[in-house]
């Protein structure tokens, strides 16, 4: 199976709230916008430039801060702190050491079982698990623009968290952007 039939069985039901996220050319830091498959802007990703370490601020449209992205520095591995409003640690996101075949992350959850990213980076292509089931998932095949990518996530789950985390992956794996 091939192209849109592949793509059909892979997406979650009707029920799955769908986003897309498109990185602002123009900007300086990784600045974002997402949209809801009806095509309203619903939340902005601020990064933060000339700060030691990076630093975005996920916010809704109103100017609310919903989470903070955050630079872990020194560790052994490449990592990324998100935090909530109250500034409490909702996750770590770390880059797997050893991926022979694909790139793989893990988001150490708070509060939770840790959710698993099998990624295709260039292609921009990841799935999310959480306990073995498929929560979300990413994809830049969705749309034909630069720098534009889908996020699908299961129904239940917490979309803030899932667009926050796939902030950081993209943040990590293209830091040079």
């Amino acid at each position: 199976m091939f192209g849109r039939k592949r793509r059909e069985q892979r997406r979650f039901d009707s029920d799955a709230t769908r986003y897309k996220m498109r990185q602002r050319m123009l900007s300086i830091g990784d600045d974002y916008e997402i949209e809801n498959d009806n095509g309203e802007r619903v939340f902005k990703l601020d990064g933060k430039a000339l700060r030691i370490r990076k630093t975005i601020l996920f916010k809704d449209m109103d100017g609310r801060e919903l989470c903070k992205i955050q630079e872990r520095m020194l560790h052994l591995r490449d990592s990324m702190e998100i935090e909530g409003p109250d500034g409490k640690r909702i996750a770590i996101v770390k880059k797997a050491m050893i991926a022979p075949l694909r790139e793989r992350w893990i988001a150490k959850m708070e509060d939770g079982p840790d959710l698993h990213v099998q990624c295709n980076i260039v292609d921009h292509e990841y799935t999310i698990e959480g306990d073995g089931t498929k929560v979300a998932e990413v994809s830049k095949r969705w749309f034909r623009a630069r720098d534009t990518y889908g996020v699908e996530v299961a129904p239940g789950q917490d979309d803030v968290l899932f667009l926050a985390i796939s902030a950081v992956i993209d943040t990590m794996a293209h830091p040079a952007r």
